[in-house]
This record gives C-alpha cells, sequence and structure tokens, in this order.
C-alpha cells in the first residue's frame, strides 16, 4: 500500500491527519536534519497503522516534504 504523505517537521505535538485514503499530513517534533524526521514520521505511520515499523519504506521524497511511503500490510 503506498500513502502519499505531507511531512510537517519541528511540530509542537506530533500528529497524523487523515486527508483521504491515501493522503495523510503528519506532523513531528523532530527537525528535519540527518533524517530524525523521516524516521519519526516512519515510526508514526507504523503505529497508526499497527504494524512494525520494519514494514514501513520511504519510497521517495527523502529531503522533501511530499512523501511517499510503502506500508507491508
Amino acid at each position: 500500500m503506498r500513502v502519499y504523505i505531507q511531512a510537517k517537521p519541528n511540530a509542537r505535538e506530533e500528529k497524523i491527519e487523515k486527508i483521504d485514503e491515501t493522503h495523510f499530513t503528519v506532523a513531528v517534533r523532530e527537525p528535519p536534519v540527518n533524517g530524525l524526521a523521516n524516521v519519526a514520521i516512519r515510526k508514526a505511520l507504523a503505529a497508526h497503522f499497527k504494524v512494525a515499523p520494519s514494514c514501513v519504506r520511504l519510497a521517495s521524497g527523502f529531503s522533501s516534504r511530499n512523501k511517499v511511503f510503502e506500508i507491508l500490510l
């Protein structure tokens, strides 16, 4: 399953907003430095979809706010 993410690093609170079935906005507290925000988004998505973090993979958008993650359900 592919999900399209709009990332919001350095947020005050962590949250996931569902736009539609495959589009989400994910706010995380970590800064966008050395992939810290990407790791936090990966963990947040894993918790949201109730899968292990190893089942969530960043497919594209490593240095962009618009990202594509693949989730193995």
